[in-house]
This record gives structure tokens, sequence and C-alpha cells, in this order.
């Protein structure tokens, strides 16, 4: 039996919005050079619909 590994990234809003643009613009890429984006959709499509997680701000300034 062969266990998957998770790997989990915490990101905020604006590297999440990076990530999402890098793995789309790769995707337009390999359709531009008639390659297969399988597995370039199924990561955007979870980097997509990942949860957010609120984190509680104790410091003003860090808003």
């Amino acid at each position: 039996m062969d266990k998957k590994e998770k790997r989990i990234l915490e990101l905020d809003r604006y590297e999440h919005g990076v990530v999402i643009n890098a793995l789309n613009d790769f995707r337009n890429d390999l359709i531009e050079e008639e390659r297969p984006t399988d597995i370039v959709d199924e990561v955007l499509l979870k980097t997509i619909d990942a949860p957010s997680k609120k984190v509680k701000c104790r410091d003003a300034e860090a808003r």
C-alpha cells in the first residue's frame, strides 16, 4: 500500500493569486505547444478551490 504525501502551503491572498496566474500561464504555454495540460489543470483547480482559513490578528498594524 502506497501512502500519498500531502503538502500544505499557507499563502496570503496576493501569493494565492500569483500561484494561480503562474499555473494559468504555464497551462496556456502547454496549450500553445499542443502538449497535455491534465496535471496542470488538476493543480490549478485544487489551488482555486483550496479552503481559506481566517487568522486572528492581535496587532492592529499587522492588518
